[in-house]
């Protein structure tokens, strides 16, 4: 009752006088006994409150058959807000694995590779167009111990299917570039570990692999060959005769990979609980989800009632995590400069674990995250000088008006970019957090882009609006009228200037 208290809203006058009533009640009602003492107002509960889920009824603390229906829905509801925000990393990672399922995309040793890149096609959250992805989800139920044979110059992440971090792969990686040997094994294993390969342990049977090979000169197909002709996937059984990698491009093909925001949500959690090692979330997190309905060897059967207040808080927790993403109270974490709130990121608090400066797990800054983006690495939020990738995100204009699609913006990036790679700007759609969908194949810009021009003093402006301003065409995004967007400047193997903050990207400027 303590934490329904503190959720109540009222004005303080109606309150005092509603315990003091409350109070005064009681004491006209019962009798003084013997060991009858003088009850703090605190502790006593008075007959009727107001809150923001309605008037509440108690007679001597006892709630009428009503209030309690209704405070029993509450907490039902309130559980699943929790549920949305805090397992919405396991949904997203289902949502990946059913995606390239549909894709035909079933066993370890079967990848899906974007050959001419991932374009806005792809419903992926916050993907690029600058790099080559191949990806698939190891099946660590069939087989025990799973070999990776990784090409060098990749940059290569192995996830479980709540989105923690098992391993880099490639350049952020042990190998450090050079390729190498990872042998991937389930968290049920218990047969011998050879020697001869960076070994890591997964706390689920489904493991997400994603790689990302780099374009030559804007051409895509180096990277594509080196990781087709270098990568494999077999059982470590298999050894001395690996099953044939395959591969299937899927560049150009309309395909989804985001998680429901509403009751489906809850339906995907529970197929992943039914699929998954029962021990791959700890007992407070299954009791929350086990009184929802979901729990493992159990069919989650709920009413029509419950099916209702489950779906409305899916959506509730999907516009928290958005009003968490798109406009933060959190100066001190999520934004880049204390003078700006243009730039942030769920990262900008220096961890891939989301833990704050203090200590503790910043539960808003992994929301962030998780509704927005899919993978987790050190490598993307650990200050590395020249390895990995850093991002900063931006919704809103100078003026703190979100980024409309019928206006257009000027953005400048100062001369001397640090990053030791190449840098991007990439547009968002602000419902599905994928490339937005325009005339232009990817919506995006790149030092590595052709037409792109610097100003004389070397810095580049970059142009967001639904059409080009005139003479900096080869520097426009194009936008929709009727939807706003928002976007993320990426950083390639970022340079001392980024983190000391001496350089910075200026805000979005309304032009017209």
């Amino acid at each position: 009752m303590f934490n329904l208290l503190n959720n109540i809203t009222m004005k303080p006058i109606a309150l005092i006088i509603s315990v003091f009533i409350g109070v005064l009640s009681l004491q006209a009602q019962s009798p003084k006994m013997k060991m009858t003492t003088n009850i703090p107002q605190s502790v006593i509960i008075p007959d009727t409150i107001e809150t923001r889920i309605g008037n509440l009824y108690f007679n001597d603390g006892f709630p009428s058959a009503e209030t309690s229906e209704k405070l029993k829905d509450y907490l039902v509801y309130n559980r699943a807000v929790d549920v949305f925000l805090d397992e919405m990393s396991a949904s997203s990672m289902f949502a990946m694995r059913n995606g390239l399922q549909e894709m035909g995309i079933t066993k370890s040793n079967q990848m899906a590779i974007f050959e001419t890149l991932m374009d806005s096609k792809a419903l992926w959250l916050t993907a690029n167009t600058e790099t080559v992805y191949a990806t698939n989800f190891l099946d660590l139920k069939t087989d025990k111990a799973l070999v990776i044979e990784a090409p060098a110059n990749i940059l290569g992440i192995l996830d479980d299917m709540w989105m923690r971090y098992i391993a880099d792969v490639g350049n952020a990686g042990p190998d450090k570039g050079k390729g190498g040997k990872y042998l991937i094994l389930s968290p049920d294993y218990e047969g011998d570990i050879p020697e001869g390969y960076y070994t890591f342990k997964s706390q689920t049977y489904g493991v997400w692999f994603i790689v990302r090979g780099f374009m030559v000169n804007g051409d895509p197909k180096p990277a594509v060959d080196n990781i087709k002709n270098n990568l494999k996937i077999y059982p470590l059984s298999k050894a001395s005769n690996p099953p044939v990698m395959e591969f299937k491009n899927v560049s150009g093909d309309s395909h989804n990979t985001i998680h429901p925001n509403n009751y489906e949500f809850y339906e995907e959690l529970n197929k992943l609980i039914q699929d998954e090692h029962p021990d791959a979330i700890n007992k407070d997190r299954r009791g929350r989800l086990a009184l929802l309905g979901i729990s493992k060897g159990k069919p989650f059967d709920i009413d029509e009632k419950k099916k209702q207040i489950l779906n409305e808080a899916a959506l509730t927790g999907a516009g928290i995590a958005r009003s968490i993403s798109f406009d933060s109270d959190d100066d001190d974490v999520v934004y880049f400069y204390d003078d700006d709130k243009t730039w942030f990121s769920a990262f900008a608090i220096g961890n891939h674990e989301f833990i704050a400066y203090e200590g503790w797990l910043h539960r808003d800054a992994r929301t962030m995250f998780m509704y927005n983006a899919t993978g987790i690495t050190p490598a993307m939020a650990i200050a590395m000088v020249g390895v990995g990738s850093q991002y900063a995100a931006a919704a809103k204009d100078e003026s703190g008006a979100y980024l409309d699609g019928s206006k257009t913006y000027k953005l400048t990036l100062p001369a001397n970019v640090p990053a030791k790679d190449f840098w991007s700007i990439l547009l968002y759609d602000s419902q599905t957090r994928s490339m937005l969908q325009t005339d232009q194949q990817y919506p995006s810009i790149s030092s590595m882009a052709k037409g792109v021009k610097q100003n004389k003093d070397g810095s580049t402006d970059v142009y967001f609006g639904p059409t080009p301003p005139k003479g900096h065409e080869g520097n426009w995004v194009q936008t929709v009228p009727g939807k706003n967007f928002w976007l993320i400047l990426r950083l390639y193997a970022p340079l001392e200037p980024w983190f000391d903050k001496s350089w910075r990207p200026s805000k979005i400027v309304k032009v017209n």
